[in-house]
């Protein structure tokens, strides 16, 4: 009786690490401290279910330990070697992973079942048949996230002709053959629910084809949620409260941000499902670069420019996150504001690979939070600002959304970088960005582009600043 009261109190503690966990990641400032607070969460939780006595349970300590060592060393190297360019491979991976658990443990429970050894009520079935769908939708469609994120498919290779139309369909006869199982109870077999499977899997992987490279962020968060749906409905499954808590957390969690990024887009989610942003298209925004000549600035003028200006606003980009010039950028940074130039940041929601990507660089970075201006805060500073500093964005600053009804992003809310006084482009080349579109605002009379690896031009920036 005692133990099953330390362990439930073991179980509150841990939910309760997760929820407060959950609130210190709202900040960059607590964010650190909540992954601890959080996983310590979680080891309370394993901790306890280590010690539950169930019936009829071999208690294999060996093999569990064995299971979690090795888990956590992969997941210790991963960590420590990932690149911050790769982090939103690595939250792919990561997160299919948690659907693929909520697919064996589901999948486990068919066999007694069919076997009759396991008898399971109408409920009791479409759980688990929820958790083998929502789980393989995650696991193969963070999958081929991962391969998208990292180049390794192209949308080309995997979307076809009328794709959604696809989709809808396959969908259609996986949830057909879901609600036959539910209904026919023991009568079904395990040949069927391996079927079931399989469409799941399938579906979640052609889920995820159609949609455009532009719209990763939003399908991480989406795939997030998917994976904490299926947590608890595993929850459900076992009958563990600290599963379907912590389910709860992350499938509302995130919901909301895939709804906050859609909002950012100022597109709906069924449009972002449809696919197919990313490709280009109709837009003028594409032409408006013929006979238009982008007009380049030398590490000195910028550097003057820069020196002798009250106030600059820095806009980082995935470009920053491929050239790993976070701490330079930050250097430039506390050059200017030796001499007395107000700098901030301006991040948009969607910038980069994932939710917050920019965020997390530029805290690796040390960068005050209290200087990172959201999408709002910036465009209302940028009408009073002497220069901007544009570091690797692309379609967040791009004009075309604003002014522009034939260009595949128009409506979509853009950092109004073209507001300020001066705006300077680091740059590689005069490429699209991610959305496959060409950007008016490198022809704009007040930019400037300045080309190269960023991380190289920052430093010869800061070099410069240094000899003012």
């Amino acid at each position: 009786m005692l133990l099953e009261f330390i362990i439930n109190i073991a179980y509150l503690a841990g939910s309760l690490a997760f929820v407060w966990g959950l609130r210190l990641l709202s900040s960059p400032d607590t964010a650190r401290k909540g992954n601890i607070v959080a996983g310590s969460g979680m080891v309370i939780a394993i901790l306890a279910a280590l010690f539950q006595p169930i019936e009829g349970a071999s208690n294999n300590y060996l093999w569990i330990a064995g299971a979690l060592a090795v888990g956590a060393a992969i997941g210790l190297v991963s960590a420590k070697k990932v690149q911050m360019t790769a982090m939103p491979q690595m939250v792919s991976i990561f997160n299919g992973l948690g659907g693929a658990c909520a697919v064996v443990l589901a999948y486990a429970e068919l066999f007694p079942f069919y076997e009759g050894s396991k008898p399971l009520d109408l409920a009791g079935l479409s759980i688990v048949l929820s958790a083998l769908l929502i789980g393989g939708v995650s696991f193969t469609g963070s999958l081929l996230a991962y391969g998208k994120l990292q180049g390794l498919v192209n949308d080309s290779q995997v979307a076809l002709p009328r794709h959604s139309a696809i989709n809808l369909a396959l969908l259609a006869v996986t949830l057909g053959l879901g609600i036959y199982l539910a209904a026919a109870g023991s009568s079904g077999s395990l040949a069927l629910g391996s079927l079931f499977m399989a469409l799941s899997l399938i579906y979640g992987f052609s889920f995820v084809a159609p949609i455009g490279g532009a719209d990763m962020p939003v399908v991480i968060s989406l795939l997030n949620s998917f994976t904490g749906l299926s947590a608890a409905v595993t929850g459900l499954i076992y009958g563990s409260q600290f599963m379907l808590v912590g389910g709860i957390l992350v499938g509302a969690s995130g919901t909301i941000l895939t709804v906050l990024m859609c909002d950012a887009m100022n597109r709906s989610l069924l449009n972002v499902l449809i696919g197919g942003f990313g490709g280009g298209g109709s837009s003028s925004a594409a032409g408006q670069a013929d006979g238009l000549v982008a007009k380049e600035v030398s590490l000195n003028d910028a550097a003057i420019q820069l020196f002798y200006a009250s106030s600059a606003i820095i806009v980082p980009g995935y470009g920053l996150a491929v050239a790993q010039a976070q701490k330079v950028c930050k250097e430039v940074d506390e050059l200017l504001e030796k001499n007395g130039v107000e700098v901030r940041y301006a991040i948009h929601p969607v910038a980069g690979r994932m939710p917050g990507h920019m965020n997390v660089l530029l805290a690796e970075a040390d960068v005050p939070y209290p200087k990172l201006l959201d999408l709002e805060e910036a465009n209302a500073a940028l009408k009073d600002t002497d220069i901007v500093v544009i570091v690797g964005a692309n379609d967040v600053v791009n004009p075309a959304a604003d002014d522009d009804p034939g260009s595949p992003i128009y409506g979509m809310p853009v950092l109004k970088v073209w507001d300020a006084k001066n705006v300077i482009v680091l740059k590689r080349s005069m490429s699209p960005g991610y959305a496959g579109i060409q950007n008016p605002l490198f022809f704009h009379d007040k930019t400037r582009m300045l080309f190269g690896d960023a991380k190289d031009s920052l430093a010869k920036l800061a070099g410069e600043i240094k000899s003012l």
